[in-house]
């Protein structure tokens, strides 16, 4: 079975995965050029990650999305565990939302010219004035119920256990007063480890788990600090036994 299933990945997977890929890309270009960038930066993608999901026969499993109100905006904080973290979450957390992902990423080829399209928000630590471009820009499209994912690892694990988190994300939600919604993702890292690089992915089951919003009860440094270390212990808890912990990881 293990040997077939590499040759489904090969023959059908691979080119059909490709193609979605780049359809997806020039559908969020044109569609935002063209039409409704709230619709078309979202819309393609979400059956993009649902169509790679499927096509790997790989099962998901979500629960707790009945925390989640209509028309409010949030900021979806995450583990990473690896590259089908994206295809997960696009794919089935049903939330119209943006990334906030590294500056680098703007570079790749065709994905990234979408991804400005799409008006996701590229991270550019440069400088004050950037990081303030950052903030400002992520304070325009944080309305009407758009909301943010972050993985505050800013990096994925290479051991399945979570590194520390980086504070970004949670001063954004403290400064716009926003619930920050903490998410374990489980599975990816079985499906396809950051170490194994481009390969063959296993079947394994893929779990997103949202949890119950945390709402702001305050402002400031001490407000970010018991946000982002109730998010950190939320998500670690709903981690398998074998990845919970702390493990650093070089990257970070």
């Amino acid at each position: 079975m293990p040997q077939m299933y590499r040759i489904y990945q090969l023959l059908i997977v691979l080119p059909l995965g490709i193609l979605a890929t780049i359809l997806t890309a020039l559908a969020t270009s044109i569609g935002c050029m063209v039409g409704n960038a709230h619709f078309w930066g979202y819309y393609p993608a979400m059956l993009w990650g649902r169509i790679i999901c499927r096509l790997l026969l790989l099962p998901v499993r979500v629960t707790g999305r009945e925390y989640l109100k209509n028309g409010q905006s949030y900021v979806f904080v995450a583990n990473h565990q690896g590259p089908f973290d994206i295809f997960l979450v696009y794919g089935f957390l049903n939330r119209n939302f943006k990334w906030m992902m590294k500056k680098a990423l703007r570079q790749l080829p065709l994905i990234g010219y979408a991804c400005q399209k799409a008006h996701h928000i590229f991270v550019d630590k440069s400088g004050p004035s950037k990081i303030k471009e950052t903030y400002d820009h992520a304070r325009q499209t944080l309305q009407g119920g758009t909301s943010l994912v972050v993985f505050p690892e800013g990096a994925r694990t290479f051991t399945g256990h979570m590194g520390i988190f980086r504070k970004g994300a949670f001063q954004l939600a403290d400064e716009l007063q926003l619930p920050v919604v903490p998410i374990t993702i489980n599975g990816s890292f079985d499906v396809l480890r950051r170490q194994d690089g481009f390969n063959f992915v296993k079947r394994h089951p893929l779990e997103l788990i949202i949890h119950a919003p945390i709402y702001p009860s305050g402002q400031g440094t001490q407000d970010i600090r018991t946000t982002m270390e109730e998010a950190y212990q939320t998500i670690m808890n709903d981690l398998p036994p074998q990845y919970q912990g702390y493990v650093r990881n070089d990257d970070q």
